[in-house]
């Protein structure tokens, strides 16, 4: 008894030392990436591609949706209604920190790179980058990649100048780009778009941190 004991608090150490060890290489690769990174974004910004093109209501209704203490968390928010498990700084991560995304283990590096790009970016800069790799779904002539590419392929303008049921068929999409299908009939996307047009206008709230799907907007 005392050898399995001893074996399983061993087990949990290593368990434990791992993750701490997977968790800091996220960190430190999002730390030697930072300044082609800032480079980047600031490309992004300075082409009107940016978080601020989107005008301020817009920004603050793109949050609402997508993760609503984007401007105030430090890369990690789990106790926000709505917010899910993942941020705008992780859900970058996945992207800039992988070749191929694991679930699971995946997470504890994904985080890491999260706080590490917090740690050396602007809000601004991760917003930029964010939308610029954002996976948005089929479009007129293919898969799209860019939250401002798709409302130009799909409504031939830039989001701020857009109707606001089409920003919301763009803000839809992103929790599953591949199961909707914008700017086509799509009843499914319908009723994600209105629940986004009630949530964004106070008229529901979701239901805990957990609610993506806004079910308490139904």
């Amino acid at each position: 008894m005392k050898s399995l004991f001893k074996f399983l608090s061993m087990a949990l150490v290593l368990l434990v030392a791992g993750c701490g060890g997977y968790f800091a290489y996220g960190f430190i690769d999002a730390i030697t990436a930072a300044d082609e990174l800032k480079t980047r974004a600031d490309s992004i910004i300075s082409d009107g591609l940016g978080g601020s093109s989107l005008g301020e209501e817009r920004y603050r209704q793109l949050l609402m949706v997508q993760d609503p203490q984007f401007e105030h968390h430090s890369g990690v928010d789990i106790t926000t209604p709505g917010a899910g498990i993942t941020t705008i700084s992780q859900s970058l991560a996945k992207r800039l920190g992988f070749e191929k995304f694991t679930p699971g283990i995946g997470k504890v590096k994904q985080t890491g790179y999260a706080l590490g790009l917090e740690n050396q970016l602007s809000k601004e800069q991760i917003m930029a980058l964010w939308l610029d790799t954002l996976e948005m779904g089929q479009g007129p002539n293919g898969w799209v990649t860019g939250f401002h590419r798709m409302s130009e392929a799909i409504y031939g303008a830039p989001p701020s100048a857009i109707r606001d049921d089409q920003f919301f068929s763009l803000l839809a999409v992103l929790i599953a780009p591949g199961r909707y299908r914008i700017g086509s009939e799509d009843n499914a996307l319908a009723n994600r778009v209105e629940r986004i047009r009630r949530l964004v206008h106070g008229e529901c709230v979701p239901v805990d941190n957990s609610d993506v799907w806004l079910e308490g907007c139904r």
